[in-house]
């Protein structure tokens, strides 16, 4: 059996570059929208799939658009944030549903620093593309399927790019 990866993990890949610098001239605001809305689109049916009585993913960018939304307070928001981490390290033995997990809290933690938003496709990106292909399928085809996925990521956050956004997010990528 392959070796599972848990994520995308070259930052230098020309895919994540792209999404990296259209990322960089957005506010944190844009970035949590676009985060949040893709994940609720394409990543949190795949761990409904796999764990369909487990919504605390849900719960998490639930909480995170109504923090945006000025209806909670941070506090309440990071609290479902850290039970949707909870949920990926319990769902372990489901790869799939474990890293969309993994990429679903990514995306929720935007509401705190911008640079969580590349865990959507570090992470989901992938599980996207074990769930198509499954987890025995050759690593070549899952980052061709994954980089395809990044690409979608990237036509979503183009739709909703503010041009010549006057507050983008400062992002330092190697904390």
């Amino acid at each position: 059996m392959p070796r599972l990866r848990k994520m995308l993990n070259d930052l230098n890949a020309s895919y994540i570059k792209l999404l990296m610098r259209q990322i960089e001239t957005q506010s944190k605001t844009t970035l949590a929208n676009w985060a949040i809305d893709y994940s609720e689109r394409i990543i949190l049916p795949l761990w409904l799939k796999y764990c369909p009585d487990d919504l605390r993913p849900k719960f998490a960018l639930d909480s995170a658009r109504l923090w945006l939304n000025g209806k909670i307070q941070f506090q309440q928001a990071k609290k479902k944030i850290l039970r949707c981490h909870e949920a990926a390290r319990e769902a372990e033995s489901n790869h799939v549903a474990h890293i969309a997990a993994r990429a679903i809290a990514q995306s929720a933690s935007t509401i705190h620093a911008a640079r969580h938003c590349i865990g959507l496709a570090l992470y989901g990106a992938l599980a996207v593309a074990y769930d198509e292909l499954g987890t025995e399928a050759p690593w070549e085809r899952l980052e061709i399927r994954a980089e395809q996925e990044c690409e979608h990521m990237l036509a979503a956050l183009c739709e909703i790019s503010v041009v010549d956004e006057p507050n983008p997010a400062n992002i330092d990528w190697y904390y």
